[in-house]
């Protein structure tokens, strides 16, 4: 029984570009070498985000819940913000 399964897909002509200059240089053998190898990374990131959103964020929710004075409000958030913002803006010029 095969392990494998041909498929047809369709990209940008950009994409096709990069994908053939892979495996021009070497890098790769194969057109489907790197698209597996792109669908692993994909799939890589998504378990990572899953992984995050189940432990930090609930874990971060829940805490929320338990003590509800840890809040902050959006107005606090927004200003929070602006101020990295604007240390970002800062540090990037020097």
């Amino acid at each position: 029984m095969r392990t494998t399964k041909q498929l047809s897909i369709t990209l940008p002509n950009e994409m096709a570009e990069q994908l053939k200059q892979r495996v021009a240089t070497g890098a790769y053998a194969s057109e489907s070498e790197v698209i597996r190898e792109g669908l692993r990374a994909l799939f890589a990131q998504e378990d990572a985000v899953e992984r995050w959103l189940r432990t930090e964020v609930v874990q971060s929710i829940e805490e929320m819940r338990a003590d509800p004075s840890r809040a902050i409000s959006s107005e606090d958030m927004r200003a929070h913000l602006a101020e990295l913002r604007k240390q970002y803006e800062v540090d990037r010029r020097s």
